[in-house]
């Protein structure tokens, strides 16, 4: 099992800013519905904190204070970049040090949260906006899931 004793502070970070930052390129790719895209997030951490014992690792990381880049940036395209960035840099840490069935869990929480912030609010009479769908696809892509 790994736990965030495995991890040294800056890997824990870039750990704990993954899921957030696929959840902020959601939002940023369609506007409108803030506020219910941001309970969602609040709303996938509590459930998957409600899964509790599945996965240590995940168990932790739900356990945290969703951590969001409070960078500012000038366009979505700035935001998609960083953010996928920080997925990337997130998913190498746990190649390195997570079992493939917790890098497995942490990919399927990601995923599932970005969906989630998806749907929290139609867009133009559709569940899931193209541009939401599209960031979606960009973030499995990204966390290979």
């Amino acid at each position: 099992m790994t736990t965030k004793a495995d991890f040294t502070e800056q890997e824990w970070k870039a750990v704990l800013e993954g899921p957030p930052a696929a959840a902020l390129i959601v939002m940023m790719a369609q506007r409108g519905g803030t506020f219910r895209e941001t309970w969602a997030i609040g709303r996938a951490y509590a459930e998957t904190r409600q899964q509790h014992g599945a996965s240590e690792l995940l168990d932790e990381i739900v356990a945290s204070k969703p951590e969001v880049d409070h960078s500012h940036y000038a366009s979505f395209e700035d935001v998609e970049e960083h953010g996928l960035g920080h997925l990337s840099d997130a998913v190498g840490i746990l190649r390195e040090k997570a079992t493939p069935d917790e890098l497995a869990d942490y990919r399927r929480f990601v995923v599932s949260l970005a969906e989630k912030v998806a749907h929290a609010h139609r867009e133009h009479g559709a569940d899931v906006s193209e541009a939401e769908q599209k960031a979606i696809d960009a973030i499995g892509a990204t966390v290979g899931g």
